[in-house]
């Protein structure tokens, strides 16, 4: 059975850095590209960035380029998403996600309110 399960979201203020973690288990972890996603209240859940397996090449959404950073540890199975330069309107409920045999898995969400 594959888990993903998140932490180090919070409340940060504008400006402010978080690293979010995801530790994956129940999968060859370094078989698949992992992502984050993020829903804001009232909005739909959108994509924020993505890892290939090895880790060479990372994708982000316009919204987040510059700002955020997201990295791979395959020793640790774990998938990290550091922010920078945090704003108002990223607050939202942090998803890790991977697809596994063809089948989307989600971890529980963590959440991370920016907010003076």
């Amino acid at each position: 059975q594959v888990q993903l399960v998140e932490s180090g979201g919070g409340l940060v203020q504008p400006g402010g850095s978080l690293r979010l973690s995801c530790a994956a288990s129940g999968l060859t972890f370094s078989l698949y590209a992992m992502s984050w996603y993020r829903q804001a209240p009232g909005k739909e859940r959108e994509l924020v960035a993505t890892i290939t397996r090895a880790g060479a090449s990372t994708n982000y959404a316009d919204s987040v380029k510059g700002r955020f950073t997201i990295s791979r540890d395959n020793a640790k199975n774990t998938v990290y998403l550091q922010m920078n330069s945090l704003k108002a309107e990223d607050t939202a409920v942090y998803y890790c996600n991977t697809l596994w045999l063809g089948i989307p898995y989600w971890g529980q969400g963590t959440q991370v309110t920016v907010s003076s």
